[in-house]
This record gives structure tokens, sequence and C-alpha cells, in this order.
């Protein structure tokens, strides 16, 4: 799987003029599964993210984790993330994951990110959706699990 992180201050995402997840401070997550990736990948994708320490302490430092400071993610799929732009103009993206395994894998690693005490809120898969934040810092990682 893939997954381009980013701490929030707040995030919302919009389908259809109506917003339908919005969350606090915490991490916006755009995901992407990709072929051969398992629930199995989606749960130590979620365990990783969890634990990373992406935020401040009292210190000023980045040494807490999403679960330490009780925020939230905005969890949206994004299947460009995997986005093959080695020949021509017009990316190619067979390096994602069919829809329906997919969308699975989606709900799947964002179930595994509840189960570890991060309030999660979701876009809709396959939708086209608007995706609003107020970038904090900023700090942006992407992951990449290599499945």
């Amino acid at each position: 799987m893939r997954a381009l992180l980013q701490r929030v201050s707040s995030a919302s995402v919009t389908v259809d003029g109506e917003t339908i997840g919005e969350i606090g401070p915490g991490l916006l997550i755009l995901v992407c599964a990709m072929p051969g990736d398992t629930g199995e990948t989606g749960a130590r994708l979620a365990e990783k993210i969890a634990k990373l320490r992406l935020f401040k302490d009292e210190a000023g430092k980045m040494n807490l984790s999403l679960a330490q400071t009780g925020g939230a993610a905005l969890v949206v799929s994004q299947f460009t993330l995997a986005a093959d732009t080695s020949r021509g103009n017009r990316p190619g993206f067979s390096g994602a994951a069919k829809p329906d395994e997919a969308k699975a894998l989606y709900e799947s690693f964002a179930d595994d990110l509840t189960g570890l005490g991060i309030p999660v809120a979701r876009g809709r898969f396959g939708a086209d959706m608007a995706v609003a934040l107020v970038n904090d810092g900023p700090v942006t990682l992407w992951l990449d699990t290599g499945a």
C-alpha cells in the first residue's frame, strides 16, 4: 500500500456539495492499494501510522504520535498514488489494485486505524471528492509498504 500523510490542523472531504468527513488536528491520509496487498499489509501500515512521531511535544520536537495526541485521521482513497509517469505525458494507473479489491483494502485499513483507537473519518471510495485541508508545518510523508 502507498500512503501520503499530511499533518493537518483540520481537513474535510465533500461529495456533491455534502461534507461526508471532517477532522480537527491529526492526519489526512491519502491511501492507495497496490496489487499484492492484503489485509495484513493494511494492518501493518495502520499500526505504523498510529505510532509515527509526527506531532510536537512540549519542547516543540516531533516526538508524539497520532495515538498519543488523541488526533484523528481523515482517510481518503487515492488510486493516483500508483501513477506511472515513466513513459509519455499521460500517467498510467495499472499499478493500482483492481477497484473491488482496492475498496475492501481501503475499508479494512480505515477499520484497522479505528481499532487502534484513532478516530477516523472517511472519504467515499470511487467518488469525485473535494478535499480541503489546513496543512500543519507543513509535514508531509510518503509511505510505501512495498508488498
